[in-house]
């Protein structure tokens, strides 16, 4: 497979994403809409359940944007809170993120970064694993995690964390407040993996179907923080899931913040011979194996035939 570069360069959102009159409207208007005073408090078009299904949608409108995340986990009394930084372009379903993994306990002993490449039902890494060589990736089918990537890299994909809020069932308007200086909309609710994964784009369809099944519960709790162009400019979503150990359910809060939208966006997947298909095993701080969300164990990074998403 050649690998694909996809560069996206500001200016080109300006003017794409156009509110509805009835949208602007409705931020004057009197009461009426679901979401405890939605529409007089400006939640952006009324329902709240509705306003957060269209989220993914005016994410790929943006084209792109730059990205933080931070994923804490919790089990058997330790905490631990993994960060990333990067890139997404929306609109090609391409990522780049850099992802720091926490210190020994001793706070002794920094791990390297882990490079991570986001692809339609692909994830690619480098200096995953003991045992890989340096120049070399490792790859993993999304769609065959039982997180479907919403925990195992230790940075949930953008899109990803964008497409479960299709699959929100209950949701209230809670009112405005500021993320990083912008002027935003908060609100709380619950979305349904399952569901999300019937309304999801062809990339995320499997891999959040496999999430509704392999977590505790396939109800998840967020909360998002939409601007006035219905964009997500953060969203936290709390997982939880078995881990096969005496620690039982471990809880996981997902944290993606987006800003600087139209930033430019270069991801070139790696060719086939730069995949490494030997055994990995996790290093102590790392986010879980492949199926093993969170747990450390050992498991094969296999090539298989190239990233998806790329272009020959």
């Amino acid at each position: 497979m050649v690998g694909w570069e996809r560069e996206r360069r500001k200016g080109r959102v300006g003017g794409i994403l156009v509110l509805a009159g009835g949208v602007i409207c409705v931020c004057l208007a009197g009461s009426g809409c679901s979401g405890r005073g939605a529409a007089a408090d400006g939640a952006g078009g009324g329902d709240p359940v509705a306003v957060l299904h269209r989220a993914a949608d005016r994410l790929v409108a943006a084209g792109s944007a730059k990205a933080r995340t931070a994923m804490e986990m919790a089990s058997g009394g330790t905490r631990v809170t993994i960060r990333g930084e990067g890139v997404y372009d929306f609109e090609g379903r391409l990522g780049r993120l850099k992802v720091r993994l926490p210190q020994d306990p001793a706070g002794s002993s920094e791990h390297r970064p882990i490079t991570e490449l986001l692809a339609p039902g692909a994830l690619f890494m480098k200096n995953r694993g003991a045992g890989v060589p340096d120049d070399k990736w490792v790859r993993v089918e999304t769609a065959s995690l039982s997180d479907g990537n919403l925990v195992t890299g230790g940075a949930t994909d953008p899109f990803a964390a964008a497409e479960v809020l299709r699959g929100t069932r209950t949701a209230t308007y809670v009112g405005r407040t500021e993320v990083a200086g912008t002027a935003v909309r908060h609100y709380r609710g619950t979305a349904d993996l399952a569901r999300a994964a019937r309304g999801a784009s062809d990339g995320n369809r499997q891999a959040l179907a496999a999430a509704a099944e392999g977590f505790a519960t396939a109800e998840v709790p967020f909360d998002a923080y939409l601007d006035d162009e219905g964009r997500i400019r953060k969203v936290r979503h709390r997982f939880s899931f078995a881990n096969g150990r005496e620690e039982g359910i471990v809880a996981v809060a997902s944290t993606t913040l987006l800003y600087d939208f139209g930033a430019a966006v270069r991801v070139r997947l790696p060719k086939d011979r730069d995949i490494y298909a030997g055994k990995i095993a996790a290093e102590p701080g790392e986010p879980g194996e492949p199926g093993e969300p969170g747990e450390p164990a050992e498991a094969a990074g296999e090539a298989s035939g190239g990233g998806a998403g790329g272009k020959n």
